[in-house]
């Protein structure tokens, strides 16, 4: 008999008990990942001794041998393995891995302790542990990867899904931070600074209620970085990444989010851009840490090497995302980095490269649009990156040479004149987007806090991580006022005509931005009475357009207060590109035509 027969034979015998036990394995899957994750949570979140911290070491194994056995069922019940195994490829190789270690750590010897011991780490136990639990979290992570496949059986919009995930993101992070070890001890955080701390985060804000370089243990800092990196490029972008890489690929759900949320025109290139765009990302963040860690001044004071890494990587994250968190408790302005002007130049480019958006950084730096741009010389890129890099460029001079004259004799006083150059352009860059400051922004004269505020409210280019109105959204504004001033009867931007349909967006969008923005100020004005109208305003708009700069008031505002700058930094992040996915929609079609009015206009 040969082994296709035997194979057939015996899937015929399983077949009748196959849909309930695979059932009953989905069941159990996802008891045991819920079990795992509680284990992993209290493990990290709560105080406990040698013996607790060895029982849920054991519940993280227990999960690791029902991951392999459940596997091990599949490929038994599948009438096709080899097919099954190149579709989970993933999961295979952890399950042999699994199977491996497992087996031979009978024998007292684990390929994980060689591979340690080879590296020069004879007291390899921390290091193992450490290593069972991020190859548990990888597996949750595959989990939540699956489960998002069932985004296509909700009928919900892209867009109310975007908002769902970050709802979800929020909420996550929150409980995390919430959890004793993620603070000091003689400091935990209350519900609201919470959720306060993972919204500023998830948005790429960085506005703060408290310090994060001395409230924060290392596992709240590492919780903050992961939802600075998650909420920069969404959660959902994440899942449809590693989604793509099974031969199943990701569902027309998740290609159709990508595919409204970059802006493509079709599934396919959705698809194909997603890819690059997260590989990108990782590469762009590798290089700053790269480059930042060489640049550290020797006045920070390091206590080890994995710090001064680990600062870096902070650094370089937030950067790139455009979230004006960082590790210092007076920011940039600390004394041991506020003179290092190379750094500043490092970061400045991070912030810049995040804020052009991930369309138009894959045009300008992705190896096959590089390569045709050779090709094809006269091959220009598209109509959307010109707009956002001469925009940047735009506005980085307006905002630097703003800054230099009118904080010339302030701010600026007792530096040399590069000096006081670099200070100009590293705020003009982070003032639209990042929030990072080299100088005290409570001191800046009211004339350049006004000029900030417009400049944060355009913010950063469509795409991106950064908030705002947009620079697309500005710039066909700017150019239908222009048009209309000369006469013109037709959108026109470098040689190419603008549907009007677009014209109409950037105007709700504008519309809608002021308005909330009025009444926000005009709530915080009622919950924070003895403030400045100008600080409050500057810190509002820095909260909607997601930016993280501050007067100092943001530690200072009353709970409701914190409200109001909550649903600012949400609506920030979420509002304007929700409520482009909105009008996007088909539109719905009469057959009938009213009569024309004519509206008397100025």
């Amino acid at each position: 008999m040969s082994l296709h027969s035997f194979r057939e034979k015996v899937n015929l015998q399983l077949f009748g008990s196959k849909i309930p036990v695979l059932i009953v394995l989905r069941i159990l899957s996802v008891l045991v990942i819920a079990m795992a994750t509680g284990a992993l949570v209290y493990y990290y979140g709560y105080p406990h001794d040698e013996y607790t911290k060895q029982q849920l070491l054991s519940i993280i194994r227990l999960t690791f041998g029902f991951f392999a056995f459940n596997y091990l069922v599949k490929i038994l019940y599948t009438f096709e393995p080899r097919q099954f195994f190149r579709s989970t490829w993933v999961e295979g190789l952890l399950c042999i891995l699994i199977l491996v270690n497992g087996l031979s750590g009978l024998m007292g010897f684990t390929p994980m302790q060689g591979f340690f011991r080879s590296i020069g780490f004879n007291n390899y136990n921390d290091l193992y542990i450490i290593a069972l639990q991020l190859v548990l979290i990888f597996i949750i992570f595959i989990q939540f990867v699956k489960a998002s496949s069932f985004f296509s059986e909700l009928r919900m919009s892209p867009s109310s899904l975007f908002m769902l995930s970050f709802v979800v993101l929020i909420l996550i992070g929150t409980f995390l931070l919430h959890l004793p070890e993620m603070t000091i001890a003689e400091h935990h955080l209350t519900w609201l600074d919470a959720i306060f701390t993972s919204t500023s985060a998830c948005c790429v804000t960085g506005l703060t209620v408290v310090d994060t370089a001395t409230i924060f243990t290392l596992k709240g800092k590492l919780i903050i970085l992961c939802l600075i990196q998650l909420g920069g490029l969404s959660i959902i972008s994440f899942a449809t990444f590693f989604a793509s890489f099974s031969s199943k690929g990701s569902g027309i759900k998740h290609q159709s989010l990508m595919q409204e949320y970059f802006s493509t025109d079709s599934l396919l290139n959705a698809k194909g851009m997603l890819r690059q765009i997260i590989t990108m990302s990782i590469v762009i963040e590798i290089i700053g840490t790269l480059i930042i860690f060489s640049l550290w001044d020797s006045k920070v004071p390091f206590a080890s090497t994995p710090q001064k890494i680990f600062y870096s990587l902070f650094h370089a994250v937030a950067a790139f995302n455009n979230c004006s968190f960082t590790l210092f408790s007076d920011g940039f302005y600390n004394a041991s980095v506020r003179n290092s002007f190379v750094l500043h130049l490092a970061i400045a480019a991070l912030i810049v490269f995040g804020s052009l958006g991930f369309a138009t950084l894959r045009e300008l730096f992705g190896v096959k649009q590089l390569r045709e741009r050779l090709r094809l010389p006269w091959k220009t890129v598209s109509v959307s990156s010109r707009i956002a890099l001469y925009s940047t460029i735009a506005l980085g001079l307006l905002g630097a040479i703003s800054f230099y004259f009118i904080e010339h004799n302030n701010t600026l006083a007792g530096h040399k004149p590069v000096e006081q150059a670099i200070t100009s352009i590293f705020m003009s860059v982070t003032c639209r987007t990042a929030g990072l400051s080299v100088v005290p922004v409570s001191q800046l004269m009211p004339s350049m806090l006004l000029i900030m505020m417009f400049l944060m409210f355009i913010g950063a280019s469509s795409g991106s991580t950064g908030g705002g109105i947009k620079t697309s959204s500005f710039t066909l504004i700017f150019i239908s006022a222009y048009n209309t001033l000369r006469g013109r009867q037709r959108m026109q931007i470098f040689k190419h005509s603008v549907y009007p349909e677009l014209l109409n967006k950037a105007f709700t969008i504008l519309v809608f931005a002021l308005t909330y923005i009025f009444f926000s100020t005009v709530a915080l004005c009622i919950t924070e009475p003895g403030q400045q109208v100008l600080h409050l305003a500057f810190e509002e708009v820095s909260a909607f357009s997601t930016v993280g700069l501050s007067t100092g008031l943001t530690s200072a505002l009353s709970p409701y207060g914190k409200f109001i700058v909550i649903a600012s930094m949400f609506v920030g992040r979420i509002g304007p590109l929700t409520l482009a996915f909105a009008i996007a929609k088909r539109p719905t079609k009469t057959n009938y035509k009213y009569s024309t009015a004519h509206v008397i206009v100025g």
